[in-house]
């Protein structure tokens, strides 16, 4: 008789409670799907006597997560204790090196030490297998390197962290400022501990770094990517871009230019009747783009106890099946180390500022504008104040250098009163 998958998991937080009531509750059905019981050999968390809801007294404890990923009765480390290093990156690294399968939901981690780690696992011969690390619920780390794995990636996008989003879908349909709604996330508990994390956009650049590895067939390169993150977004420009027809989402977009491979997650305006546009509250979505799928979209809930673990226990579900599959795709030896292109591929561009009340300020800009090669192709100026006026610049196509050098030239004109911002307009 096969035996039994043995499990050790370190954090006991909602997505490790959820791993242990699927495991629980779910024991007939991942035995029939795979062919093999699937079982908790051990645990280990920071608190041992926390009420989380369900029983533990089945299961050994350690106190040391190391400890743990070193068992003899463990064969697969389930590592969700979060943080890009410490404990969770010495426990996992003592796993691999130990002969153990892992499955994480840390993409902290793996963004930064993703390419080491991988060259461990597959050195050992074991999976690191990483799901809800990207997205949630979503599966588009398997539709990557299972479903696409025929076809050339030329473009991966996607809104992946539901607190921007739903801060943004708020200030949309409420009609409230980004302060109030951001106090109105934390206060239900969406916002990370240090919330520049999530509205900063860098907890959504780690997912990026994940995908584009995957699929552009390159090393993990976190520190590659522009991010910026959504706090200067005002009510005002949500409320412009819905005139214009479009929608503002924190969005992620990862190609690969004649220039290097373009990853990016900033604001964009983004067609209001897209996929993208139709996305409300905390939801993720990634549209995946291939040579012979041509588009795809893939949404749902990017977070949660039941999505996250859902994502953990299908990783589960396959090192149990036997299957073995590169980390990131390909083998960790062959990645190759892709020289980043800042916004290479030329859009047009959404541009506000606040210029002084005073005759010639907008055609100071507009010379700007004109001596760096941005064309206009529609403009609008509102009253702000008594002292100054908004004015609202749709661009033609334009690369984001030119687009820099025109915004790095303005304060010498003196006409501004705060400092501009600038959206990129993504077509979907």
């Amino acid at each position: 008789m096969t035996q039994p998958l043995r499990l050790g998991i370190a954090g006991l937080g909602t997505v490790g409670i959820g791993v242990v009531k699927i495991v629980k509750q779910q024991a007939e059905l991942l035995s029939a799907r795979t062919g093999r019981k699937i079982e908790i050999s051990a645990v280990s968390a920071r608190t041992r006597d926390k009420d989380r809801g369900v029983s533990l007294s089945g299961f050994a404890w350690e106190d040391d997560p190391v400890a743990l990923a070193t068992r003899d009765d463990v064969d697969v480390f389930v590592e969700l204790m979060g943080g890009s290093d410490g404990p969770a990156k010495a426990a996992t690294e003592a796993a691999l090196k130990a002969g153990k399968h892992v499955v994480t939901a840390n993409k902290a981690m793996l963004a930064i030490h993703g390419q080491a780690l991988a060259e461990e696992a597959e050195s050992a011969g074991v999976n690191l297998r990483f799901e809800a690390a990207v997205a949630g619920g979503i599966p588009v780390i398997k539709t990557l390197t299972e479903s696409l794995a025929g076809n050339q990636i030329t473009r991966v996008m996607g809104v992946m962290n539901g607190t921007c989003n739903y801060i943004l879908t708020r200030m949309e349909s409420a009609g409230l400022t980004y302060e109030t709604v951001f106090d109105e996330a934390n206060a239900l508990g969406y916002l990370e501990a240090d919330p520049t994390l999530d509205v900063g956009g860098i907890d959504a650049g780690h997912k990026l770094a994940i995908l584009a590895s995957i699929a552009f067939g390159t090393q993990v390169d976190f520190n590659g990517i522009e991010i910026e993150g959504i706090e200067r977004i005002s009510i005002s420009d949500i409320r412009h871009a819905r005139d214009m027809g479009y929608r503002i989402k924190l969005l992620g977009v990862a190609q690969m230019s004649g220039r290097g491979l373009e990853s990016r997650m900033s604001p964009c305006l983004v067609p209001a009747n897209s996929p993208l546009g139709a996305l409300e509250g905390p939801t993720n979505m990634c549209i995946l783009e291939g040579d012979s799928v041509g588009q795809i979209v893939l949404r749902g809930a990017g977070a949660g106890e039941g999505p996250t673990a859902s994502a953990v226990m299908g990783d589960i579900c396959d090192i149990a099946r036997g299957l073995k599959i590169a980390t990131f795709g390909v083998p960790a030896d062959q990645l190759v180390q892709a020289e980043s292109a800042r916004s290479a591929v030329p859009a047009p561009y959404y541009l506000r500022m606040e210029l002084a009340d005073k005759p010639g300020a907008l055609a100071k800009v507009a010379t700007i504008l004109g001596e760096a090669g941005i064309s206009i192709d529609r403009m609008r100026q509102t009253a702000h104040n008594e002292s100054t006026a908004s004015v609202l610049i749709v661009t033609h196509k334009c690369t984001r250098d030119s687009l820099d050098s025109a915004l790095a030239a303005l304060p010498a004109t003196n006409v501004l009163d705060a400092e501009p911002v600038a959206l990129r307009i993504e077509q979907v």
